[in-house]
């Protein structure tokens, strides 16, 4: 079988994937692209890449000899990178989110579409081992029909705000706006779309004298209106006093799921049936050490391997385009009402 050659820019967060493809035995990695001469040197060096593989301009590195690129760049890059990858025709996994702008979005799924390429946002959340174990519970009708959700992910990264006394491009980043964490895998496992949202947020309480910057807000929270007539409450902050959480419940007519907000076993309750303690790993036993590699238990495996699938059957991945919008959209929407104190606005739904 030939192998897969794979191109990664950003190799911040991307090291966590040349760790993860590297250790994949179909795939080659032939090129890297950073503009920290620093990570190219110790990636370049690790997988014996020759100095023409090597990059620090983009446009260089995505018109070389690989037919994969893997984005983990900062989200203002994603649209402009995207779309230039798939322009190549190279297929695109794409970290989260698709985009800052409803108007990019729409020029992300239109260049999809023109390039028949594939393209995946790597919202590796939705593989945790307790969120596909969820999916199965919920499909197999246990819980009836699902009418409400919760999720909320903590994360504070006020340290990632600063670098050199300089604000960097998360400190830009409405919280909400990095919603796919915890919306993701809830329509997942609901197999529902947003229709309407509406957001809230408390303020500059926090850290007053970065009022001037969006990213600083307290806490926003998205409340949403689901296609299928649920709702879902979304909360989210990059400053808040708690350690980094994650949080997800479902109520449905028959029962209820969710995990610990910090530590140890969630619930399980099937009405007059179940009542119990349930493990949620992120990593799924089954596996051995080395698919963990890259970090998140074995979700990226799990998410790596859905990808490859569908580049190689020329498939629709899971978190494809339309369904990487889906995750993107209403956090976008549920900002814009939270600057608008909270009025209701429609999520616009895109389709193939």
């Amino acid at each position: 079988m030939k192998k897969h050659k794979i191109g990664i820019v950003g190799l911040g967060r991307g090291r966590a994937f040349v760790n993860v493809f590297g250790a994949h035995p179909d795939v080659e990695i032939t090129a890297i692209c950073d503009i920290d001469e620093n990570r190219l040197k110790e990636i370049g060096d690790l997988f014996k890449l020759p100095d023409n593989k090597r990059f620090t301009d983009y446009d260089d590195f995505i018109n070389s000899d690989f037919d994969i690129v893997v984005i983990s760049t900062p989200i203002p890059y994603h649209t402009e990178q995207t779309i230039k990858a798939l322009e190549n025709k190279k297929d695109v996994l794409c970290e989260q989110t698709v985009a800052y702008t409803i108007e990019e979005c729409e020029k992300v799924l239109n260049a999809v579409k023109k390039s028949k390429q594939i393209y995946m946002m790597a919202e590796n959340y939705c593989y945790f081992h307790y969120i596909r174990e969820w999916k199965k519970i919920v499909e197999s009708g246990k819980l009836g029909e699902i009418y409400y959700a919760e999720g909320e992910y903590i994360h504070n990264i006020v340290n990632l705000l600063f670098d050199k006394d300089k604000y960097t491009w998360r400190a830009y980043r409405p919280p909400i706006l990095y919603c796919a964490h915890t919306l993701g895998p809830l329509l997942m496992i609901m197999n529902d779309r947003i229709v309407k949202g509406c957001g809230l947020t408390s303020g500059f309480k926090k850290i007053p004298e970065c009022s001037n910057l969006i990213g600083f807000l307290d806490i926003e929270v998205g409340l949403f209106k689901t296609k299928k007539g649920a709702i879902i409450k979304i909360l989210r902050s990059q400053v808040a006093a708690r350690p980094h959480m994650v949080w997800y419940c479902l109520y449905g007519t028959k029962g209820h799921l969710e995990n610990q907000r910090y530590k140890g076993d969630g619930l399980y309750y099937v009405e007059g049936e179940i009542e119990s303690s349930y493990p949620c790993p992120i990593s799924d036993p089954e596996l051995e050490e080395k698919e963990q590699r890259g970090g998140h238990g074995t979700s990226e495996y799990y998410m790596i391997r859905d990808f490859l699938y569908a580049v190689e059957n020329r498939t629709r991945p899971p978190i494809d385009i339309i369904r990487a919008i889906d995750f993107t959209v209403p956090g976008i929407i549920a900002h814009q009402s939270a600057m608008k104190d909270g009025i209701w606005l429609d999520v616009p739904l895109f389709d193939w």
